[in-house]
């Protein structure tokens, strides 16, 4: 009788320490992310008005840009993982080496559709004449680095497959700082103003490319795993990445439509909404890195042919997001009185925030796991489903924040409307667990 609570106990804590050992070097790396954008902020705000606002226009574009091909890390995670899982590293890295030559190839696409295009891009965006210029520069230099970006994710989802989150926390960590220190010398010691920005981005973005590569072709040579190019790994690749894309737009569609309606509410409303959205950002960051553990650890349960163990690990990292989403919740009305004077000294956005944020709190332990969920079904490979769940979603909650100022809502009632997002989120991310459908075992699915 009492073997087997022995038995569930000890796997609790082998899970908890796989989970601890893969999410908080994932917390980290996931938080250098935008410290790249906060700091040639700072660096350039102090070139004047018109540079911060050009940086900010096309720091926004460069972000939306990269952030549509987060699919090449998530879906390198599943593959990669699973072929580990089965035991097969050879092919593990060969795998990720498709991942990376599509993230190559979409670079330079990228590439060739901005370059030309960028004035477009940025009246667009509704930059002023003053600003326009600033944003144009930026931007054109600044995609020079897209390919690596996209590099550094597919690279990110090799090594995150492999269970290594360690590597790209120190990857970023150094990128960071190597950012910032070009950022000062290219932008005041040559005299390059918001180009030297742009310039020492792309040089800290492809050194951490650099690093990426060197690692993998590295584990590519030891295992004996080819590193030329193969159409057929590239197109498994893309396939298998277009409903993670999906996913990803329409959840990008429903942030826009969220932000749409916060500035049809009132200039208070959609100046809470954007502190609020940051705050939940930030949020989402602590909770995709029990996601991110998610994907490697399922992945590779299921591509050793352990359907109970990634049952198991499944359920306890529910557990996980729920207790997490428990405690940021408590943190965040525990914090209100102290984070809302750092954004705005406005006591009329002070007063329309902190309804929408105590939503915010009540809403994050089903956000964690949501974000658990999500992290299972990607290392699953379960891409298709989560497309149409996505889809679904959308659907719900376009007409239910459009409700909101037609019925008189303010920015509460829009934030309800986000929980409503994330609870049809769960409801469908759940029925999709319970039914075990995602449960397909092998080194491919």
């Amino acid at each position: 009788m009492t073997q087997a609570p022995a038995r569930s106990r000890t796997a609790r804590r082998r899970h908890d320490r796989e989970i601890i050992a893969l999410a908080v070097p994932a917390f980290g790396a996931l938080v250098a992310e935008p410290l790249f954008v906060m700091a040639d902020s700072a660096i350039v705000g102090h070139l004047g008005t018109a540079q911060l606002a050009g940086l900010g226009i096309a720091s926004a574009l460069l972000t939306t840009a990269v952030s549509v091909f987060v699919f090449l890390a998530y879906a390198t995670t599943a593959a990669v993982s699973r072929r580990v899982g089965a035991g097969d590293l050879q092919s593990a890295i060969r795998q990720g080496m498709d991942g990376i030559w599509l993230a190559l190839l979409l670079g330079a696409a990228v590439i060739a559709i901005v370059l030309p295009t960028a004035p477009s891009l940025v009246e667009l965006f509704g930059a002023s004449d003053t600003a326009a210029p600033y944003a144009v520069t930026y931007l054109r230099i600044s995609a020079l680095g897209i390919p690596a970006m996209l590099v550094v994710l597919a690279s990110t989802g090799v090594l995150r497959g492999l269970q290594d989150t360690r590597t790209p926390l120190y990857v970023a960590i150094a990128g960071f700082v190597a950012n910032a220190v070009l950022n000062v010398v290219l932008v005041y010691g040559a005299g390059l103003g918001i180009a030297g920005s742009a310039w020492g981005t792309v040089i800290a973005q492809c050194g951490m490319a650099a690093v990426y590569l060197w690692v993998v072709v590295r584990g590519a040579r030891r295992h004996g795993a080819s590193l030329r190019p193969d159409v057929v790994g590239i197109r498994a690749s893309a396939q298998a990445g277009v409903p993670l894309l999906v996913r990803t737009l329409s959840l990008r569609a429903i942030l826009m439509i969220a932000t749409a309606v916060a500035a049809r509410l009132g200039d208070a409303d959609i100046a809470a909404h954007q502190i609020i959205l940051s705050l939940w950002s930030l949020l989402a960051f602590a909770l995709d890195a029990i996601a991110i553990a998610g994907q490697a650890i399922i992945g590779r349960y299921l591509g050793a042919g352990d359907a109970q163990g990634a049952r198991d690990a499944c359920r306890r990292m529910v557990e996980w997001g729920v207790a997490v989403g428990v405690v940021l919740g408590v943190l965040v009305v525990l914090s209100r009185p102290v984070f809302l004077p750092l954004f705005t000294g406005d006591s009329a956005v002070k007063d329309t925030a902190l309804p929408a944020l105590v939503i915010v709190a009540v809403s994050q332990p089903i956000c964690g796991v949501v974000y658990v969920l999500d992290g299972v079904l990607m290392g699953a490979g379960d891409g298709p489903y989560l497309a149409g769940a996505m889809l679904i979603t959308l659907a719900v909650f376009t007409p239910a924040a459009l409700f909101v100022p037609a019925l008189g809502g303010g920015l509460t009632a829009l934030w309800a409307a986000m929980t409503l997002m994330m609870t049809m989120r769960l409801v469908t991310l759940w029925l999709r667990t319970r039914s075990g459908r995602w449960i397909v075992t092998g080194a491919t699915r």
